[in-house]
C-alpha cells in the first residue's frame, strides 16, 4: 500500500529516520558554531595575556637579572590574589548568564553591579594589605636582599593596585555572560600594545623597573576603562548603570555563594603548586629546570582547553536560564569531544617531537632527557585534561562550584602532592614519578567531574 506521495510505510519510516539524523547533524553543527564563536576570542585573549608577561620579562632582562626575579616573585603573589578575585568573576559569570538566558536582563544587570562593587571592595582591601606588609610578603615569597631592591618598587606599583585585575576579570565576566567574548579580546590586545609602547618609552627614559611597573599598571587601568565604557553604553546587551544603585544583599550573597568555592579551588591549586614546586626543587636543579621546560611546552595545549572551557561555562548558564538542560548537556558533550580531538593532536606532537621541542629551551643533555620523557608521558593524558577542564567549567557555569573544589583538593593534595612524593622520593622515580602523579590527578578529576555531570544534580541548582 502506498501513500499519496507514492511511498510505502517502510520507505516513509526510512525517510523519517534519515531526516531526523540530518536534523541532529544540523543542530550539532549549530552548537559547534556557537561554542567556537565564543571560544576563539577567549583563546586569542589568553595568548595575548601570556604575551603580556613574556614582554615584561623580556624588557626586565635589559635592566638586570634581579629585575626578572622581581617580576617572578610579584607574579607568584599576584596569582594568589587572583584566586580570590576569581571567586567574584566566576560568581558573576554564572549568575549573570543564568539571568540572561532567562530573559531577565534587569536581574542580570543588578548582579553585575553588585559584583563590580564587591570586586572593587575586595581589591581595595587586598591592596591595603599589600601596601602595609609589602616587604614581609616579598620576603615570605623568597625574595632575597638583592632582589628586594627591584621587587619593592615593582610590587608597590603592580600589586597594590591589583584592584584593576579584579575589576578586569569581573567586567570581562559580565561581557561574556551576554555572549560578548570579542570585546575582552580586543581590549587585551590594545592593552598589550600600550604596555609594549610604554615599556620602550620608560626604558629609554631610564625609569628601570619602576618604568616596567608603571607600563603594566597604566595598561591595566586603560583596559578597565575600555571594558567599563563598553558595558555603560546604552545599546549594551548587559548594561552597567550605577545611577539607581543600591546594595542588594541577596544578589551579592548569591554571587558569593557560587563564586566562593571557585575561588577556594584556585587557592587550593595555587598553594598546592607552591608545595609541588618545592618538592621538585628538592630533586635537584636539573629536575626543576626539566619540569619547567616541559610545563612551558604543555601550557600551549592548555590555552585552547581553557578557552573552550570558559565558553562551555557561559553556554551552560544561559541554557539553564532558558530552562533547557538537555541543550546544556549536548553542548558540553560536543565541546568535550571537540577539545579531546584537539588535545589528541597536541599529544601526538608532544610525543613525536618531544626532543626537538625541549631542545628549543635547553641544550643540557640530562635536562633534555628528563624533560622529553615527562613530556612524552603527559602526551597520553592530554584528552583527559580536556575532559577535566570542560566538565569542571560546565559545572561551574551551572552554579555547581563546590564539587570541582573538592575534586581539586583530592587531586592536587592527595594525588599530585601525596602520591607524587611517594613515587619521586619513596620509590626513587624522581621527576618521572612526579609527572606520573600529575597524570593520575588529571585522570581522577576527569572521571569524578564526568560522573558528577552525568548525574545531573547541577540541573536543579537554583539561582
Amino acid at each position: 500500500m502506498k501513500s499519496a506521495e507514492g511511498r510505502t510505510p517502510s520507505q516513509e519510516t526510512g525517510y523519517g529516520k534519515r531526516d531526523r539524523r540530518q536534523d541532529r547533524r544540523q543542530v550539532r553543527r549549530e552548537y559547534a558554531g556557537q561554542i567556537t564563536v565564543l571560544a576563539v576570542p577567549i583563546i586569542i585573549e589568553n595568548i595575548l595575556q601570556t604575551l603580556l608577561g613574556t614582554v615584561d620579562t623580556y624588557f626586565a632582562g635589559q635592566i638586570h637579572d634581579n629585575a626578572i626575579a622581581a617580576i617572578g616573585v610579584t607574579s607568584l603573589i599576584v596569582n594568589i590574589y587572583i584566586a580570590f578575585y576569581t571567586a567574584v568573576s566566576v560568581g558573576t559569570s554564572s549568575v549573570a548568564a543564568r539571568y540572561m538566558g532567562r530573559g531577565d536582563r534587569k536581574a542580570a544587570e543588578d548582579a553585575a553591579r553588585q559584583s563590580v562593587v564587591m570586586g572593587a571592595a575586595l581589591g581595595i582591601v587586598v591592596g591595603a594589605v599589600s601596601l602595609g606588609f609589602c616587604v614581609p610578603i616579598l620576603r615570605l615569597s623568597g625574595a632575597e636582599e638583592e632582589v628586594l631592591a627591584f621587587a619593592v618598587p615593582y610590587y608597590l606599583i603592580v600589586a597594590v593596585p591589583s584592584v584593576l585585575i579584579c575589576l578586569s576579570l569581573v567586567l570581562s565576566a559580565c561581557l561574556r555572560a551576554s555572549k560578548d567574548t570579542k570585546t575582552p579580546m580586543y581590549v587585551t590586545g590594545f592593552s598589550n600594545l600600550v604596555n609594549v609602547a610604554l615599556n620602550c618609552l620608560f626604558i629609554r627614559l631610564g625609569f628601570g623597573i619602576t618604568g616596567l611597573a608603571l607600563a603594566t599598571t597604566v595598561s591595566r587601568l586603560l583596559g578597565v576603562c575600555l571594558l567599563a565604557a563598553k558595558l555603560c553604553r546604552r545599546d549594551a546587551a548587559l548594561r552597567l548603570s550605577f545611577k539607581e544603585f543600591h546594595f542588594n544583599r541577596d544578589s551579592a550573597r548569591t554571587v558569593a555563594a557560587i563564586g566562593g568555592p571557585a575561588g577556594m579551588e584556585k587557592l587550593i591549586m595555587r598553594t598546592g603548586q607552591l608545595i609541588y614546586n618545592g618538592m621538585i626543587i628538592s630533586l635537584g636543579t636539573g629536575a626543576y629546570v626539566a619540569h619547567n621546560v616541559a610545563g612551558t611546552i604543555e601550557n600551549f595545549a592548555y590555552i585552547p582547553d581553557f578557552g573552550f572551557g570558559m565558553a562551555a561555562a557561559v553556554m551552560t548558564g544561559i541554557c539553564l536560564g532558558e530552562q533547557d538542560p538537555q541543550k546544556a548537556r549536548e553542548i558540553t558533550a560536543l565541546t568535550t569531544k571537540l577539545v579531546m580531538g584537539l588535545m589528541v593532536i597536541f599529544g601526538v606532537v608532544f610525543f613525536v617531537f618531544a626532543p626537538q621541542l625541549v631542545s628549543c629551551f635547553t641544550q643540557t643533555p640530562e635536562v633534555r632527557r628528563m624533560a622529553a620523557s615527562v613530556l612524552r608521558l603527559i602526551a597520553f593524558f592530554q584528552p583527559m585534561g580536556a575532559v577535566t577542564q570542560i566538565m569542571g567549567s560546565s559545572l561551574q557555569g551551572a552554579g555547581d562550584t563546590k564539587f570541582p573544589m573538592y575534586a581539586t583538593l583530592v587531586g592536587i593534595w592527595g594525588i599530585r602532592i601525596g602520591l607524587g612524593y611517594t613515587l619521586a622520593a619513596g620509590l626513587g622515580m624522581g621527576l618521572f614519578g612526579v609527572w606520573c602523579a600529575y597524570a593520575m590527578d588529571i585522570t581522577l578529576r576527569g572521571v569524578l567531574l564526568t560522573v558528577r555531570f552525568q548525574r545531573g544534580k547541577w540541573e536543579s541548582i537554583q539561582i
